[in-house]
């Protein structure tokens, strides 16, 4: 597999039972100490880092006097809200030193399952990123019930992973690979070192049992990277209770890596193309010379708005003479970008009465 140093964009999932004590509840501060000298390590080398951080409910149970075991929802989302904060705080303290921005990002599965919230999520993720920052992303636990629930948080970093377009998937847990069986009850249970396919056979092989904190088996780590490898980002399964585990993994500890086919930029823009439009753009010259050129497409280069579609929906791309030259996911719904077609992007805020984006479909939102 190529090294952690190759990947430009990299999400890193940390399991609960590496970040808390299993039987005192508190931090594990030197090892959170240790992930955030990895962290810089790869930033130094110029990967953008996600983190997508399991905790808050394991941190807020143990300030609350809550046991081990099941609880109540309002008792999971109480000891979220306590724990969250005290997460956030540490990642901040850890990060801080190596002059890094710490962000963070709570979600709910309505944020990837609806199109505008997604292209929301994208875009601020993609901004902090531009910035330098490590967004910390947990899911929401203190509003989310079970309707609007990922449930774990390997099938969360599989999707901010595609969300922000990221080249590699580090899930960090308690086991340190993926078994033909479980290797806590069977002696004759192998890791696989690099799984191609992901064939009925391997999954036919995954377990549903999970750490006493956490809430992922190996079933919820297999459909992470059977999303992860369809949008061209390659996942590692890796144990993580080691100081430095990214720099153990680098130097070859034990792992299964699930490689991906394509590129992430690929894999997207498939996507794209192969979404049904809901409408029409029609592009003048100068705008699709600079959409070809690979630049985002600006109101001004618009001459005709034809459909119903809405902020997030696949449309149409034709040149004046009314050729089909690609596809993208618009930023306006299509009454706005009526009003704003043929004006300036500064503009916007007069014509609509708010500040918009000031590309009404971004370049990689774009496939032509």
């Amino acid at each position: 597999m190529a090294a952690l140093t190759d990947a430009k964009r990299i999400v890193i999932k940390i399991g609960s039972a590496l970040l808390v004590d299993r039987t005192t509840g508190d931090l594990r501060a030197d090892w959170l100490v240790s992930l955030a000298q990895d962290v810089a390590w790869l930033k130094q080398n110029g990967t953008d880092v996600v983190l997508v951080s399991s905790g808050s409910i394991a941190l807020g149970r143990g300030v609350l006097g809550l046991g081990l075991g099941t609880l109540p929802l309002e008792q999971s989302q109480a000891a979220a809200a306590v724990g969250q904060i005290r997460l956030a705080r540490a990642y901040e303290e850890v990060l801080a030193p190596h002059n890094i921005t710490t962000a963070q990002v709570l979600v709910t599965l309505e944020d990837s399952s609806d199109r505008r919230r997604y292209l929301n999520s994208r875009a601020t993720l993609g901004t902090l990123l531009g910035f330098g920052a490590v967004p910390i992303v947990n899911e929401n636990d203190t509003v989310a019930t079970d309707e609007i629930r990922f449930g774990d948080n390997d099938r969360l970093a599989a999707q901010i992973a595609v969300t922000v377009g990221a080249d590699q998937l580090i899930l960090l847990s308690d086991v340190d690979g993926f078994y033909s069986a479980n290797p806590s009850t069977d002696a004759n249970a192998t890791r696989y070192d690099v799984i191609d396919r992901i064939t009925p056979q391997i999954e036919a092989m995954a377990g549903d049992a999970g750490s006493g904190l956490s809430k992922g088996g190996m079933k919820t780590k297999l459909m992470a990277a059977k999303t992860a490898v369809s949008a061209g980002c390659a996942m590692a399964i890796s144990e993580g209770f080691v100081m430095r585990p990214l720099t153990a993994l680098s130097n070859g500890a034990n792992a299964t890596w699930f490689t991906a086919q394509t590129d992430p930029q690929t894999a997207r823009k498939s996507w794209i193309a192969a979404m049904k439009p809901m409408g029409e753009l029609t592009l003048d010259t100068g705008a699709v010379a600079a959409v070809r050129r690979g630049n985002s497409l600006l109101p001004a280069g618009i001459t005709g708005v034809s459909g119903s579609f809405g902020r997030g929906d696949a449309v149409a791309l034709l040149g004046p003479d009314g050729e089909g030259i690609g596809f993208g996911l618009s930023r306006y719904a299509a009454s706005e970008a009526a009003q704003i077609k043929g004006h300036h992007s500064a503009e916007i805020e007069a014509l609509l009465g708010y500040p918009g984006r000031a590309a009404l479909i971004h370049r990689d939102d774009m496939a032509l």
